[in-house]
């Protein structure tokens, strides 16, 4: 057993959004194997004390507050000529950290967990979870934008990919969520061993027969996400701007729940509207997935492997995904994909018409995710990657 510093931009705990579910779940498949040194930052005050049930895990546990501000990120990062990305997570104190632990530990690797923490990397072997290619993210945001913004999210995709360029060609190994994460990092100009693991889902957790589902009006239409994450904003206006009144038009009791916790205020104001409801932060999502008659991932922007999709299938819910949304999971026809407003209204209609083939669909989701994408396989690969066999 070995020692293993593991480096994460926020606690990976509790597993309650898209990064942290695949990072706690890396880091408890690491712990269970290796020796590990968590060194992290926190978002929020409640974060920075984890509980025993997780620090239990791990050999050590350093958590930072991180209180620099957007806009003092982007200062530093016009005056340095590095991205806002890292300027943002750029701290002394994780620096001091992770030299405290390397100086009273005999690290043997290191586990990078997202671009931001890259800059604290030092000559060892390191595995670089880069998860999604945030370059290519960057610069998909630009594109709907104008002005200072979207020379700001140009210039951010044009600094963060040579970044993760320059990064994946000194790591031992780079890893993506998807084959096509890592097909667009190649064509990117990244180089280095580049391979590719995949998100999982724990099916025990999801699992509709274990879950009772929230009461709530028929048909039910329900997102989930973290609502102050851009591309989740943009899905769920464009669904209640442009896909909502053309189901409604035929269904209209139809209801759309968007389910996740900070909204912004744009996301706040579709509550406003007939037939929308915004809940704010839950207790746990599952009732609401358990209740849906059908979920939706209108994602125009979407990178690798969309949990949200995952947890819908595990709970035998009929999903309709945009190709974007779809893109990074093998789901072998399990759900529904929709290339634009009109084909997506015509999917979420067939799915409320036909309930007894909407079941069918969604048994068929979650038995494609219970044989393919259960979180032991997935990470099995780490196993020789920390080891350092070839």
């Amino acid at each position: 057993m070995s020692d293993v510093l593991f480096l994460a931009h926020r606690v990976p705990f509790p597993p309650d959004r898209g990064d942290k579910i695949r990072s706690f779940h890396v880091l408890q498949h690491l712990a269970a194997r290796h020796r590990v040194h968590l060194v992290t930052f926190a978002d929020e005050t409640g974060d920075v004390d984890p509980p025993a049930a997780f620090t239990d895990l791990l050999r050590s546990c350093t958590v930072i507050p991180r209180a620099k501000s957007q806009k003092r990120a982007a200062i530093e990062s016009l005056l340095t000529g590095r991205p806002v990305s890292l300027a943002a997570f750029a701290d002394p104190r994780i620096a001091a950290a992770i030299g405290r632990v390397r100086a009273a530990h005999p690290i043997a690797a290191t586990y990078v967990f997202s671009g931001q923490m890259a800059q604290y990397l030092d000559d060892g072997r390191a595995v670089m979870d880069f998860v999604d290619m945030d370059s290519a993210k960057f610069a998909g945001l630009a594109k709907d934008q104008r002005g200072p913004m979207r020379w700001m999210l140009r210039r951010e995709a044009r600094l963060l990919g040579r970044f993760e360029r320059m990064v994946a060609a000194r790591v031992s190994v780079s890893l993506f969520v998807s084959d096509a994460e890592a097909a667009l990092f190649r064509r990117s100009g990244g180089q280095g061993r580049i391979l590719t693991v995949e998100n999982g889902i724990d099916t025990v957790a999801y699992d509709p027969a274990a879950i009772v589902p929230i009461r709530a009006p028929h048909p039910l239409i329900v997102f989930t996400g973290q609502m102050d994450y851009r591309p989740n904003i943009d899905a769920v206006r464009w669904f209640a701007d442009e896909i909502l009144p053309l189901v409604r038009a035929k269904h209209p009791e139809a209801l759309f729940a968007i389910v996740g916790r900070a909204p912004t205020a744009a996301v706040l104001a579709l509550g406003e509207r007939d037939g929308v409801i915004v809940t704010g932060a839950v207790p746990d999502t599952r009732g609401w997935l358990a209740a849906a008659t059908v979920c939706v991932a209108p994602l125009k922007l979407a990178r690798g492997i969309q949990n949200k999709v995952l947890e819908a299938m595990a709970m035998a819910r009929p999903v309709v995904a945009t190709t974007a949304a779809a893109e990074g999971i093998d789901h072998d026809g399990t759900i529904r994909v929709a290339a634009d407003a009109t084909g997506f209204a015509n999917a979420v209609s067939t799915v409320i018409d036909q309930p007894d083939d909407a079941a069918m669909l969604g048994r068929a989701a979650r038995a494609r995710v219970q044989a393919r994408y259960g979180w032991a396989a997935r990470l099995a690969p780490l196993d020789s990657l920390i080891g350092g066999q070839a």
